[in-house]
C-alpha cells in the first residue's frame, strides 16, 4: 500500500502567489518605514483570553535541572508592545503562530500571521492602512459598518442595549449551549453564525466599535453606548484581520488577564500565567498606538481564490 501524504497539498502557483504576497507586504511597509522585528515564538507566559488555547510544552534545563512549562505564541502581539514601550516606533512581523482546538475549512493549529503597529494611530486611521495594503494587492475595500450597526440589521437587536435572557433565547433557537451563559460568548456566537457570513460579499468589509464585553486588549471609549475601539476585516464572509486602539493602562490590563482567568476556570480550563513582561512594559510607558493582527494564509485564500485553508498550505496539519 502507497500514499502520497508525503507530496505537498498546495500547487506551484501557489506556492508563487504566496512568495508574491510576502514579497508585497514587505515593499508596502518599507515604502512607510515600518520596521521587520522578529519575536520569540516560545514563551513563559500565555494568552489568557478563554477562547484561544494555547500549545504547551515541556523545555527541560539540565544546567539547573528543571523541567519548565513553556508556551508556542498565538500571536507576536505581547513582545512586539515590549518593543513599542522600549522606543521601536513603527514595527510588524510575519511569523507563524500556534493555537490548539482550531481545525477545519480555514484553521489550521499552525499559521501564518502579519501583525504590525503604528505609534500615534487609532483603529480608525489603522484600517486606512489596512485599506491601502489591500488595494495595492487588488482587492477592494467596499467599505464600513459599526458593529452596532451590522448586528441589529442581521439579527435584529441591538447588542449595545439588550438582555442576556433574550440573547439566550435567540442563541438557544440556533443550537447554543453553554451554562452559564455570558453575554459576551452570546453576542460572539450570534455574530459568527447570523453576521459574519454575509459580510464582505462585494469586497473587503470593516466592522468597528465592538461592545464593551468584546474589548479583549482594545481602550473603550466612553459615551452612550461605551464601545471597544477594535475593528475586524471580513471578505467574503470570513475574517481576515483584528486590529485595536491598543489599551495602554497597565494595571486596567492586569485587570482584564485576572477576568479572563477566573472565566478560565469557571470553564474548568485552568488559568494561564500572565505574561509580567507586557504588563510591566505598559507600566513603563507604552505610546498611544493601533495594531492589527492579519490573516496572511486566508489573505491567500482570497487571492487564489481557494475554498478551504489546506489548499493555500504546503503542508497543513494532517500531513505535518
Amino acid at each position: 500500500m502507497t500514499s502520497d501524504n508525503w507530496q505537498p497539498l498546495a500547487a506551484r502557483e501557489v506556492l508563487e502567489r504566496r512568495a508574491r504576497l510576502l514579497h508585497d507586504i514587505r515593499s508596502f511597509m518599507a515604502e512607510r518605514g515600518v520596521l521587520e522585528v522578529e519575536t520569540p515564538h516560545l514563551s513563559q507566559s500565555a494568552v489568557t483570553d478563554p477562547n484561544i488555547h494555547s500549545l504547551t510544552l515541556a523545555l527541560r534545563r539540565p544546567e539547573a535541572d528543571v523541567t519548565l512549562r513553556c508556551y508556542l505564541h498565538t500571536s507576536p502581539e505581547f513582545p512586539m508592545k515590549r518593543l513599542l514601550a522600549a522606543g521601536s516606533g513603527a514595527i510588524y512581523q510575519i511569523c507563524r503562530v500556534y493555537r490548539g482546538e482550531e481545525s477545519g475549512r480555514i484553521h489550521n493549529p499552525e499559521f501564518s500571521l502579519l501583525e504590525w503597529y503604528r505609534p500615534g494611530f487609532d483603529h480608525l486611521r489603522l484600517m486606512d492602512e489596512v485599506a491601502e495594503l489591500l488595494q495595492g494587492l487588488g482587492i477592494k475595500a467596499a467599505g464600513r459598518t459599526t458593529y452596532g450597526q451590522a448586528f441589529t440589521d442581521r439579527v435584529g437587536l441591538d447588542p449595545h442595549d439588550v438582555d442576556t435572557e433574550c440573547l439566550v433565547r435567540r442563541a438557544a433557537a440556533l443550537g447554543f449551549i453553554s451554562e452559564p451563559a455570558e453575554d459576551a460568548a452570546l453576542l460572539d456566537f450570534l455574530f459568527s453564525e447570523l453576521v459574519a457570513p454575509s459580510l464582505g460579499k462585494d469586497g473587503a468589509v470593516f466592522v468597528h466599535d465592538y461592545p464593551v464585553h468584546q474589548s479583549a486588549l482594545a481602550r473603550v471609549r466612553p459615551g452612550r453606548p461605551p464601545v471597544a475601539e477594535r475593528f475586524e476585516l471580513f471578505i467574503n464572509g470570513m475574517e481576515i484581520a483584528n486590529g485595536f486602539h491598543e489599551l495602554t493602562d497597565a494595571a486596567e490590563q492586569r485587570r482584564r488577564f485576572e477576568r479572563d482567568n477566573q472565566r478560565r476556570r469557571a470553564a474548568g480550563l485552568g488559568a494561564m500565567p500572565a505574561d509580567e513582561h507586557l504588563l510591566q512594559a505598559l507600566a513603563h510607558g507604552l505610546p498611544a498606538c493601533a495594531g492589527v493582527a492579519l490573516g496572511v494564509d486566508r489573505l491567500l485564500m482570497v487571492l487564489c481564490g481557494a475554498a478551504r485553508l489546506e489548499q493555500v498550505l504546503a503542508f497543513p496539519f494532517d500531513r505535518a
